[in-house]
């Protein structure tokens, strides 16, 4: 994994005016409207490098539907972990469990899938290229019939996100929305499973942070 403090790059959030807060914007409005569309009944959502959950916590903790979300984040550092852990015990989420491991192995996912959410968020900008299409192409094992998945990624030189966007369609998605920041760096994707889904394939490594790509 790259030499970065995580916790410092998550303050970033703190100002309403950084690209963290405009992509989070982004995130957390598809998320609340899928909630807000979802069929009655429990939802299971997982995500993965949740940092401190911020996307998923600061959605779900005015939703009406969050006693109905059983959420997994998966986030390997330690302080970003407990700091998710402590926010969703603050907001009553009795549904959202934050597991401290590596999100880029399948492990992570047992037990949380088939999941009707899927959040790919802060993932595709870190990791390599090959490894961008090999997770995609495995995202079906983790989804449930008509599952969303939500993913993000920067567009600076080369903008992989046309190649992204490609793979999906090729691994059984239908692209919903791709929504691109109002300064045209940040980009949010949303696209929903409408091939079968697939078994989750246990101990399969699908990513590894790398210097930013």
């Amino acid at each position: 994994m790259a030499q970065r403090d995580w916790v410092e790059w998550h303050r970033e959030y703190d100002d309403p005016s950084s690209l963290l807060s405009r992509r989070l914007e982004l995130v957390q409005g598809h998320l609340r409207a899928e909630l807000d569309h979802a069929t009655a009944g429990d939802i299971r959502l997982i995500s993965l490098c949740a940092g401190q959950g911020r996307d998923v916590i600061g959605v779900l903790a005015g939703h009406p539907r969050r006693d109905e979300v059983h959420a997994r984040l998966v986030e390997l550092d330690e302080r970003n972990a407990a700091a998710a852990r402590q926010a969703a015990q603050a907001a009553g989420l009795d549904g959202v469990e934050v597991l401290q491991a590596d999100a880029g192995i399948t492990d992570a996912c047992a037990g949380a899938v088939p999941a009707q959410i899927v959040m790919v968020c802060g993932v595709f900008g870190n990791i390599t290229v090959s490894d961008i299409q090999a997770t995609v192409a495995a995202l079906p094992g983790l989804c449930a019939p008509g599952a969303l998945v939500l993913w993000t990624r920067h567009r600076r030189p080369p903008d992989l996100t046309t190649a992204i966007r490609t793979w999906f369609g090729e691994a059984g998605f239908r692209e919903e929305a791709f929504d691109i920041s109002q300064d045209g760096f940040m980009s949010v994707g949303a696209h929903r499973l409408t091939g079968e889904p697939a078994e989750l394939v246990l101990g399969q490594r699908l990513f590894t942070f790398v210097t930013r790509t």
